[in-house]
């Protein structure tokens, strides 16, 4: 009886082992894999980085009303002015009551409410 507990931890202990052996290195694959995902994402905001800089450097208003100024015979563009945009009183909303049809509905009350 005694061999049979002691075959039984041992073998207990190697399979412990084996699984142990197998997780760690399972655990440094998965470690290995978000270094370099966190390589990648640091590589892409550093690309981000460098295109908003691109852009803001195009978007510049001197070079945008040079390009305007250079390009009138084909675009005919205009520099914007404060004269050009209309105000709220000027837009024409729709009616509140054009909205919805209401017609055929159905008046809904809880229980207890009175008219």
């Amino acid at each position: 009886m005694r061999s049979v507990i002691l075959f039984v931890t041992t073998a207990a202990v190697i399979a412990l082992a084996v699984w142990a052996y197998q997780e760690n290195y399972s655990t440094q694959h998965v470690i290995v894999q978000t270094e370099k995902l966190e390589r990648q994402i640091g590589e892409k905001r550093a690309r981000l980085a460098v295109l908003k800089a691109e852009w803001a450097y195009l978007n510049r208003p001197d070079r945008l009303r040079d390009l305007a100024e250079i390009n009138y015979d084909e675009l005919q563009l205009l520099p914007l002015r404060p004269a050009q945009f209309g105000r709220v009183d000027q837009v024409s909303f729709p009616e509140r009551d054009d909205l919805f049809d209401l017609d055929g509905t159905v008046e809904v009350m809880s229980k207890g409410a009175r008219p």
